[in-house]
């Protein structure tokens, strides 16, 4: 009996040092994940998934062989994918698409979408162009330059009209996504390093600059909220007017998504550096959409920041999205760079705060010496 008791004894006492030693270890586990967090700088992981994009415009009268020229040069350089402007032509993306295929890019259908600059259809209908509060229309009064020729995102066939442009690069065959630019309302606010160039001085929103108060803006806001906005003391704080012209743009975005989706492509775009920012100077709110890629455009220079700031404005984007499946691609600008190891910590501090790639603009401005630095900082991370 004695043997019998010491026997159940031992295997009580067995199975409490064990329940110590898991306890021990999920706390250890624990205390260094808090540690790691704290005090510590990001580490770029090895992660050959990162992915490089580049920017162009293509030309109708541009060779194959010079098109397959520049493609094997961006290609050889590391870069995975350009993002090819064809001017909403679907037959010149049709033809671009296997050239950069052989040379191993991906390509993504760039349109302008709601800035439609010399665009023959819509300016055959000068009631589709955004109205500024002083009343002017972008069909002939552009702001700040002549190709700020912006169409209204309310009225149906405007939009319309932007939908089927989308839906004619969705169903060119091979291509990664339609990879919307200018989704937004003209700036209210410009960048801070652009307001020298066009002598101005912004510290309030001013009337030329606020879009859209067309007839069917105002139309569609007073049957949600029975008020005009012309008639607003103050419309830089009326949160509805502002929140009606942010659902404007993510409306056309999500009825993208939709068309993009239906002929199995992904939806991507061009976007202003970080979400709140965006709101503040185009009313664009991108981690509200229905999308599958945003390439904020970090500009360090137009806003007077140093390299670093691509750093800040990518986590930041990367936190507005924490809860969403969206990747983001941190878009830079290459004569913002002094020097190619400039353009190196861009991509790294881009990399470390979270960007699952980088995208240049543009292709002309990639030297052989920016195409080294690339290509070196591209197989540093396969290591």
């Amino acid at each position: 009996m004695v043997k019998l008791y010491q026997k159940i004894k031992m295997k009580q006492l067995t199975k409490i040092c064990l329940l110590v030693l898991i306890l021990c270890a999920n706390a250890c586990k624990d205390i260094n994940k808090d540690n790691s967090m704290v005090g510590e700088s990001p580490v770029v992981e090895s992660n050959s998934n990162f992915k490089l994009g580049v920017w162009i415009t293509a030309q109708s009268d541009k060779s194959d062989e010079d098109y397959l020229n520049e493609f094997e040069k961006y290609s050889n350089a590391g870069i995975d994918e350009v993002l090819i402007n064809t001017g909403t032509d679907p037959k010149l993306l049709e033809r671009l698409v296997p050239l950069a295929k052989v040379k191993g890019l991906g390509v993504h259908a760039w349109i302008m979408a709601m800035n439609r600059p010399g665009d023959s259809i819509a300016l055959q209908h000068p009631n589709w162009y955004m109205v500024s509060k002083e009343g002017k229309s972008c069909f002939d009064t552009r702001p700040y330059v002549d190709y700020y020729q912006w169409l209204c995102p309310t009225r149906k066939e405007s939009r319309n009209h932007v939908l089927g442009l989308v839906e004619g690069l969705a169903k060119v065959e091979g291509i990664e996504s339609v990879h919307l630019d200018y989704i937004r309302f003209p700036d209210i606010f410009l960048p801070i390093g652009l307001l020298p160039k066009y002598n101005l001085v912004q510290d309030e929103e001013l009337p030329e600059y606020d879009f859209c108060y067309c007839d069917v803006c105002i139309r569609e806001f007073e049957k949600i909220h029975h008020k005009n906005p012309l008639e607003s003391k103050n419309t830089s704080i009326d949160m509805e007017w502002k929140n009606f012209r942010l659902n404007a743009i993510k409306s056309v975005v999500n009825d993208a998504y939709k068309i993009v989706h239906d002929n199995n492509k992904r939806l991507t775009a061009a976007v202003f550096p970080y979400p709140e920012m965006a709101d503040h100077m185009v009313r664009q709110r991108w981690d509200k959409w229905d999308i599958d890629e945003v390439y904020p455009m970090i500009y360090h220079g137009f806003y007077n920041e140093e390299v670093d700031w691509v750093g800040f404005a990518t986590g930041q984007g990367v936190a507005d999205l924490k809860h969403k499946t969206v990747g983001l691609n941190s878009g830079v600008y290459m004569p913002d760079f002094k020097s190619a190891e400039e353009l190196k910590e861009a991509i790294i501090l881009a990399k470390k705060n979270g960007a699952k790639g980088v995208a240049f603009f543009d292709g002309p401005q990639l030297t052989d010496a920016y195409l080294k630095t690339i290509k070196a900082v591209k197989e540093s991370f396969a290591k």
